[in-house]
């Protein structure tokens, strides 16, 4: 930071894992790439459902345009690149991967060398971050990181690439685990807790894992620390399709006696003109007549009760009769394109302060407790940017950078022209 700059950096709408970094590689935005999330839309029918892996990923990355240049790249768990694809360089999966019996690396033999490097055993992810066993998950937490950055080191001294780039985790699962524990403004939390400086001391930590591969990088390197999105406190839930029930656009055929996850099957879709998904947005899929198969909203009426629906989220209240500031979007205004099958609304529920819960039966509008298992934060719309630039380089000046600059920034320290495609600009 003392030799460089560092600003927030403004992730993607929504600033969600996938397709943040896919974002952030490609410079391209969630619409254009035709992913909005871990699970899409492959069609307009009700049940057809894919998750988004590198599979689905047709926009070229970084590497991608570095090894047109005959330039090399190590790539170490960046989120959205399992299965792995041919690339100059080496390439390590992501979360994504099921499990270590799969190729999840490129070469497929850099495997043996990659576990050997991480003591043994490299850890892809922790197995379950949302967990009230706490002492488990945060040594979990800990084993990942140092074999993470320890096999990263050993690639970087081994090997002669022209481009590194590693993804670690553990900052992600920390802040999901752990954030009740040391924010004294969430509701649940407890003075003088054994989780009180579980964050603070696991992020001393890993400025120390830092510091080290920076020696091992050397001084005269161009670092950038960044991240896909921030985090902050998590105020509570909004029961998404408990809400459209009030509403009167969701009709099941049957109500559930106890929170239960809303499938396909239990929707009358002769009463339902929209449903919703949990996370930590909401989005929202509208029933159109002649769209989808039992449709319900003549297209004629379609942008209407969109911003209808918008009205009433906006309206949205707290336990206590407070509006809690909701944000509703429509894709065709935020991103450049819509491919794929984008949802008709993107929503914030109290600006991301409260989380989207899909579940049905609650009861009630609003919980206090994450529907998925223990998890006390949400994302934050800007996460982080550091960067230690290349000699005689002066980075532009601004309040922010864009999640959507690092791309072309890579790619112009290196020579390589910006791809008209690109939505972003170098920052310098």
């Amino acid at each position: 930071m003392d030799r460089g700059v560092y600003k927030p950096l403004v992730s993607t709408i929504p600033p969600i894992t996938v397709p943040a970094w896919t974002s952030m590689m490609t410079s391209q935005d969630a619409g254009q790439l035709g992913i909005y999330g871990f699970r899409n839309r492959a069609d307009y029918s009700y049940d057809a459902l894919y998750f988004a892996n590198s599979s689905y990923v047709k926009a070229k990355t970084v590497w991608n345009y570095l090894s047109r240049h005959r330039l090399s790249s190590l790539v170490l768990g960046v989120p959205q690149t399992y299965p792995p694809k041919p690339l100059n360089g080496a390439l390590v999966g992501c979360f994504l991967t099921p499990d270590k019996s799969v190729q999840y690396t490129w070469p497929d033999e850099l495997k043996a060398e990659l576990d050997r490097a991480a003591d043994g055993d490299y850890i892809i992810d922790v197995k379950d971050f949302r967990t009230d066993k706490k002492e488990e998950l945060l040594k979990a937490i800990y084993v990942m990181t140092e074999r993470r950055f320890k096999a990263f080191r050993h690639f970087l001294t081994t090997r002669e690439d022209d481009f590194a780039m590693m993804v670690e985790m553990g900052p992600d699962r920390i802040h999901h685990g752990f954030w009740r524990y040391h924010d004294r403004a969430h509701r649940l939390y407890e003075p003088d807790n054994p989780w009180e400086n579980a964050i603070h001391d696991y992020y001393v930590a890993l400025d120390r894992e830092i510091g080290r591969t920076l020696e091992a990088i050397g001084p005269d390197a161009s670092v950038m620390i960044v991240s896909d999105h921030g985090a902050k406190g998590m105020t509570g839930a909004i029961c998404v399709n408990e809400w459209l029930q009030r509403q009167g656009w969701l009709r099941l055929k049957s109500q559930p006696k106890k929170p239960t996850g809303l499938k396909t099957s239990m929707r009358d879709w002769s009463g339902t003109r929209v449903w919703g998904e949990g996370g930590y947005y909401a989005r929202m899929f509208f029933n159109v007549r002649g769209r989808e198969p039992e449709g319900q909203i003549p297209p004629e009426e379609y942008e209407t009760f969109r911003d209808e629906v918008i009205a009433r989220l906006e309206a949205i209240e707290d336990e206590n009769g407070r509006n809690i500031g909701t944000r509703a979007f429509k894709p065709q205004d935020i991103y450049r394109a819509c491919n794929g099958v984008p949802p008709d609304l993107v929503v914030y529920f109290g600006d991301l302060n409260w989380r989207s819960a899909g579940v049905v039966g609650a009861g009630a509008l609003h919980i206090f407790e994450n529907d998925t298992g223990p998890d006390d934060a949400n994302h934050a719309q800007e996460g982080i940017f550091i960067w230690t630039p290349p000699a005689g380089v002066t980075p532009r000046p601004g309040e922010t950078y864009s999640i959507y600059d690092i791309a072309p920034t890579v790619l112009k320290i290196y020579g390589i022209p910006i791809p008209k495609e690109m939505i972003g600009e170098a920052v310098f």
